[in-house]
């Protein structure tokens, strides 16, 4: 499905262009943050998505969606990449793209699942996975803009070695005034953690997202059933559905 790419409240024209990869971050054993330099980038809202294309030298080529983990202000562009074994381009972006080597890209896209810096109201985040990675941009402009609006981020993770940003996230949390995060763990829990691995539920939305009376703006993130069960959730403790905005990938998750 095609959509218009969105920067700034401005719609542009879709280009091609050649980025360059300047660092490679270890999120996950399965996942990469590649930082990527992106001459002429025009910037991107945290929500927003770019998309990937690899041509192999006989001129067959392929792409793919992947949400920017960067806050909008940053001078490149993140990606946060999780290798699908099966997959014709995660394998080479997550394991063999070297620093230094091109890639295409082409964006930003999307103008739905944004969040801009000067809304107010309270955020509810709700992530499943690698779901997290375009609320994490969300996060990281909240920071550098300097916003006050009031965050809660919910993450559902299979295990702890699966979280991505963990160390930031938990940096963030102690210091970002406004800004808490939560966990549920579905598959192993850290020791020591309270209660038994299980799915997210009512009662963890309920507890860790804001009340529906507050009216925040809620985003999720995740597989699709994980994105429909939260959102029904949501609506079901009686959040209008306009302020639920969902963004949903394929089958893998937690």
């Amino acid at each position: 499905m095609a959509r218009a790419a969105v920067s700034g409240g401005l719609s542009r024209r879709l280009e091609w262009r050649v980025a360059r990869l300047v660092e490679r971050r270890a999120e996950t054993s399965s996942a990469s943050t590649l930082v990527l330099d992106v001459p002429g980038w025009p910037g991107h809202l945290p929500g927003q998505h770019v998309d990937v294309r690899l041509t192999a030298e006989d001129g067959y080529s392929t792409q793919r969606s992947y949400s920017i983990a960067s806050a909008s202000n940053g001078s490149h562009v993140e990606l946060t990449v999780q290798r699908v074994d099966e997959g014709e381009v995660s394998p080479y972006l997550a394991e063999v793209l070297a620093v230094g080597d091109p890639v295409e890209i082409r964006g930003p896209v999307g103008g739905w699942f944004v969040w801009r810096h000067t809304d107010t109201v309270p955020v509810t985040l709700v992530a499943g996975g690698s779901g997290i990675v375009p609320l994490m941009a969300m996060v990281r402009t909240r920071r550098a803009a300097g916003s006050m609006a009031l965050f809660r981020l919910l993450y559902s993770v299979r295990t702890p070695e699966d979280r991505f940003y963990a160390d930031e996230l938990r940096r963030r949390a102690r210091e970002d005034f406004g800004l808490d995060v939560a966990y549920v763990y579905t598959r192993q829990a850290p020791e020591g953690w309270p209660g038994e691995p299980r799915r997210l539920g009512v009662a963890e939305v309920n507890t860790h997202g804001w009340p529906a009376e507050f009216q925040p703006s809620c985003f999720v993130c995740g597989p699709t059933g994980f994105v429909e069960a939260v959102a029904d959730i949501l609506i079901a403790l009686g959040h209008e559905p306009r302020r639920v905005r969902t963004e949903r990938f394929g089958p893998s998750g937690p």
